[in-house]
C-alpha cells in the first residue's frame, strides 16, 4: 500500500491556513537487550552494540494539517500513533525531520499527565492551566466552570493521588478544553469515564469543530473516528500508508487487521486429519451476488456465503453461519435446519451456499463464523471469522443496519 492523496475537500483545505506542518519526521528508540546493570557493565564497548537494537517508531512521516480539521490517527499497537502525537505536542524530539506549529496547543496524551500527585485538584488546575498558557487571573475566572465540567467539586481540595482514573481524566480534560486551544491533541482518553462524561466530551469536541479549532485524535474506536473526524491517517510500522477520508482509512485498517488475522490463523488454525474425516468446514467465502470477492456490498445487495465441507462420511448434519460486526456482536444468524434446507449424506465433500437477500448492513467490515454439528447436537467443527466482507459506508447514517429514511419539517 502507498499513501494516497487527500480525499477531503481540497478547495476547503486550501482556503484554510496550515497550523501544523510535519516534514520527513522520523523517531528512533534504542531497545536494550541487557536487563540488569551487571549485564550492561559486562557488555560495555563494542560488544555492547550487539545488545542494543534500533527501533524506528516513525519513519519519514510528512503531513500538512489545516485549521479546522479533525484528524483521526489509527493503526496497530506499536504503529507510531502515540509517538507522532507526542512529537506534535513537543513532548519528545524527532530524530530527524521538522514539525512547525502555530497557535495555542492543549494535549491530553496520558492519564493525569501534568498533574502532581501530592497536590490537590485545585492546585493542579492552576499548575496545569499555567503550563497550557493561562495566566492566574484567567484560570481564576474559569475555575468554577472547570470544576463543574469535571463534576468533582466534593474532591477538588483532595490530593489527586487519591483520585480514581475517571476523576483524573475528567479534571485533565476539563482544564484542557477551558484553555481555549487552537489545537487539541487527544490520545485515547475519551474511552475513560462514564457514558455521561463521554457524551459531555463529545459535545465539547463538536463545539470546537463548529468554532473551527483543529483536533487530532488517537483512538482504537473506529466508529468514533468515522463519526468525529474529517480526515483519517493510517500508520503501519511508523509510516503513513493512507491519508484521506476517515471511512477509507478505517476500511484500509480493517483490511490490515484481516491480513494479520489470516496469517495468524494459517499458523495455528490448520485442521487435523481427524477433523476433516469427521466433518469440517474447510473454506468459506462471502461476497455480494454478481460482484467480485473483495468488492464492497451496497445496501440492497444479496450476500452469498459459500462453504466447503469435507468428511469421509456424514449424515444428519446441520450447518450454521453467524455474521458479527467488528466488535464481535452478533448481527445475524441462520442454519440449514432453521430455513428448511434438506441436506444429503456427505461422502468426501460438498458445498453449502447461503444467500442473504436484500441486505441492509451499515458500513464497515463484517465477519462470518461457521458451525457444523450433528442433529443430535454433537459439535463437529466451528470456525470463528472464517470469512469477511466489507459494506460501503452510507454518509446519511451510521450503525450496524442501514434503513431508507425520510424526514419532514413543519
Amino acid at each position: 500500500m502507498t499513501a494516497t492523496a487527500l480525499s477531503v475537500d481540497d478547495a476547503a483545505s486550501a482556503g484554510r491556513p496550515e497550523v501544523i506542518r510535519i516534514a520527513d519526521v522520523s523517531k528512533r528508540f534504542v531497545v536494550r537487550k541487557d536487563s540488569s546493570i551487571k549485564e550492561r557493565i559486562v557488555t560495555l564497548g563494542r560488544a555492547g552494540r550487539r545488545h542494543r537494537e534500533d527501533f524506528w517508531a516513525l519513519k519519514d512521516v510528512s503531513l500538512d494539517i489545516h485549521a479546522g480539521e479533525t484528524i483521526g490517527l489509527i493503526g496497530h499497537n506499536g504503529s507510531g500513533k502515540s509517538t507522532l502525537l507526542k512529537v506534535i505536542g513537543g513532548i519528545i524530539e524527532p530524530t530527524s525531520g521538522t514539525v512547525l506549529e502555530r497557535g495555542r496547543m492543549a494535549a491530553l496524551l496520558e492519564l493525569g499527565a501534568g498533574f502532581h500527585p501530592d497536590l490537590t485538584g485545585r492546585e493542579n488546575v492552576f499548575l496545569n492551566a499555567s503550563v497550557l498558557g493561562l495566566s492566574r487571573e484567567e484560570t481564576e475566572a474559569r475555575f468554577d466552570e472547570i470544576v463543574a465540567f469535571a463534576a468533582i467539586a466534593d474532591f477538588i481540595d483532595t490530593q489527586v493521588k487519591f483520585y480514581s482514573s475517571g476523576m483524573y481524566v475528567r479534571l485533565a480534560f476539563a482544564v484542557a478544553v477551558h484553555t481555549d486551544p487552537d489545537i487539541l491533541l487527544v490520545d485515547e482518553v475519551l474511552a475513560v469515564g462514564d457514558e455521561a462524561f463521554q457524551r459531555k466530551c463529545m459535545d465539547r469536541i463538536r463545539e470546537f469543530q463548529r468554532q473551527g479549532r483543529t483536533i487530532i485524535i488517537v483512538s482504537h474506536s473506529l466508529g468514533q473516528i468515522t463519526e468525529l473526524c474529517s480526515r483519517g491517517v493510517l500508520l503501519e510500522r511508523g509510516r503513513v500508508v493512507f491519508d484521506g477520508h476517515p471511512a477509507g482509512a478505517v476500511a484500509e485498517f480493517r483490511d490490515l487487521l484481516e491480513e494479520r488475522r489470516l496469517a495468524e490463523q494459517g499458523a495455528v488454525g490448520r485442521l487435523s486429519d481427524v477433523q476433516r474425516r469427521d466433518g469440517a468446514v474447510v473454506s468459506a467465502r462471502a461476497c455480494a451476488v454478481g460482484k467480485a470477492v473483495g468488492e464492497p456490498l451496497a445496501v440492497g445487495d444479496d450476500l452469498e456465503v459459500r462453504l466447503r465441507i469435507e468428511s469421509e462420511h456424514l449424515e444428519s448434519w446441520i450447518c450454521a453461519i453467524q455474521i458479527d460486526d467488528p466488535l464481535g456482536q452478533k448481527v445475524f444468524e441462520t442454519a440449514t435446519d432453521r430455513i428448511g434446507v434438506p441436506v444429503p449424506a456427505i461422502e468426501g465433500g460438498t458445498e453449502v451456499v447461503f444467500v442473504v437477500k436484500g441486505t441492509a448492513f451499515g458500513g464497515g467490515k463484517y465477519f462470518v463464523n461457521t458451525l457444523l454439528v450433528l442433529e443430535n447436537g454433537r459439535h463437529l467443527h466451528g470456525a470463528m471469522q472464517a470469512a469477511s466482507f466489507d459494506v460501503e459506508a452510507d454518509p446519511r447514517s451510521s450503525g450496524v443496519v442501514a434503513f431508507d429514511v425520510t424526514a419532514s419539517v413543519g
